[in-house]
C-alpha cells in the first residue's frame, strides 16, 4: 500500500522517514518529493509498505503526530491519474480571431451619438 505524508519538516530524508515508518513493518520504497529547481523539500512524501495490516496500523499510529519539530498528516495515497496522450492530427488545428458583428457596434455606436447630442452639458 501506498502512503502519503504531508506536512514533514524540511530537514526530514527519505531514511528517517523509512525509520519512522519500518517500526510498523517492512517498507519496501520511501521518497521525500523535493522540488527539481531550489533543491528542498516539498515537505510531503510518500511510503510503501507491502502489507496492507502493518501499513493501516502506521497510518493510524503516525498520522497527527509531531516528527521531527512538524505535525503530520499521513493517509493512503490515491491512484495516480493515468497521463493521456495528446491526440495526433493530420492537419494543425487553426483558430482565427472572432468575427465582431459590425451591425451590433454600429447599433451601439448611434444610440451612445443620440444620448450625447440630447444631453446637453
Amino acid at each position: 500500500m501506498q502512503i502519503f505524508v504531508a506536512k514533514l519538516s524540511p530537514k526530514t530524508t527519505k531514511n528517517e522517514l523509512k525509520d519512522l515508518f519500518a517500526q510498523f513493518g517492512e517498507v519496501t520504497s520511501c521518497k521525500v518529493i523535493m522540488d527539481h529547481e531550489t533543491g528542498l523539500s516539498k515537505c510531503y512524501g510518500f511510503v510503501e509498505m507491502p502489507n496492507e495490516n502493518e501499513a493501516y496500523k502506521a497510518i493510524v499510529e503516525t498520522d497527527e503526530t509531531v516528527f521531527m519539530g512538524s505535525e503530520l498528516q499521513v493517509k493512503k495515497s490515491r491512484p495516480q491519474a493515468t497521463p493521456t496522450k495528446p491526440v495526433k492530427r493530420d492537419k494543425p488545428r487553426h483558430f482565427s480571431p472572432r468575427q465582431e458583428n459590425h451591425t451590433e457596434t454600429e447599433h451601439i455606436e448611434s444610440e451612445y451619438i443620440e444620448t450625447e447630442s440630447s444631453n446637453p452639458i
